[in-house]
């Protein structure tokens, strides 16, 4: 049984680098997700709004969607009905990027002015690095929205510190923002990709992160936990929590997308935070592709 820590914390970003699944074998893969036992686990299919078009293709059954906006918040009503003109559709979130030149307050004007097309619609919103980070956060607390802050990429500067990662983190949890992550978060523990050399986050210090921010701790500490590498440490100290503390943090820290549900199922598995057939998980994804 997938515990309430867990429910709806990956993101079925299959569709994205470095898995880039073809629509077809990605929508198959997720509607087996979401049928089978890990299906407590998994949380909406993520698509960008120029792919709405192969979604609708395959005539999806009922599916829930996050919309990605990569260029910024002018498509957003026109994503938004393309997206619901589907049958089975149901748009669950939007993610919508910053834009490179949009200043924090003409990016809120923006999204203010597609509020009914919005209505019932959790708003994440991709926060920049450097100097229009703090704007950002700004328009996102006032308005309600929620963050959404990027882990990782293709190259290893699109990769935070420890120390970056940390203080974004303390940022939104002391103004009440919740929060998702994406990209980079291949594994449950802080790694080094022995392919790529990349330092990577690992999701399950997020976890513990978020908590230790929720009880005060400073954005130094943070930094000691984001760059733990013992898994069995930070398996312990979510087995520490009680039921309010994980409410508590699932409510500040919302989901992560992943490219592949196998592999958060087999290193959770391994950890022992989670009861599942992880090959068995991992043989589906495979067939699907």
């Amino acid at each position: 049984m997938i515990a309430a820590l867990l429910t709806g914390l990956c993101d079925d970003a299959a569709l994205f680098p470095p898995g880039d699944a073809p629509m077809p074998a990605a929508v198959v893969a997720h509607a087996g997700y979401r049928s089978g036992d890990v299906s407590p686990l998994v949380g909406p299919f993520v698509v960008p709004v120029g792919r709405l078009g192969e979604l609708a293709e395959q005539r999806p059954a009922a599916i829930d969607l996050s919309v990605t906006f990569p260029a910024g918040p002018a498509e957003l009503i026109a994503g938004l009905d393309a997206a619901r003109a589907i049958d089975g559709v149901r748009v669950a979130a939007v993610e919508i990027a910053s834009g490179a030149e949009l200043s924090a307050s003409d990016f809120a004007a923006a999204v203010t002015a597609a509020a009914d097309a919005l209505d019932g619609v959790d708003v994440y919103v991709e926060i920049p690095r450097g100097e229009r980070r703090p704007g950002y956060l700004a328009v996102v607390a006032e308005n309600g929205w929620r963050a959404k802050f990027r882990t990782g990429g293709v190259v290893a500067e699109a990769y935070p510190d420890e120390a970056e990662l940390a203080a974004a983190v303390h940022r939104v949890v002391a103004s009440g923002v919740p929060f998702k992550a994406t990209a980079g978060l291949h594994h449950a523990v802080r790694n080094t990709d022995p392919v790529t050399g990349f330092e990577q986050h690992g999701f399950v210090n997020l976890l513990v992160a978020t908590a230790d921010a929720l009880a005060g701790a400073t954005p130094a500490a943070l930094v000691d936990v984001l760059g733990e590498r013992d898994g069995a440490t930070l398996a312990a100290r979510l087995n520490d929590l009680d039921d309010d503390t994980v409410r508590a943090v699932r409510g500040a820290f919302r989901s992560y997308g992943t490219c592949s549900i196998a592999e958060p199922v087999a290193d959770l598995t391994d950890l022992g935070l989670l009861e599942l057939d992880a090959e068995l998980v991992a043989n589906s994804e495979g067939q699907s592709s």
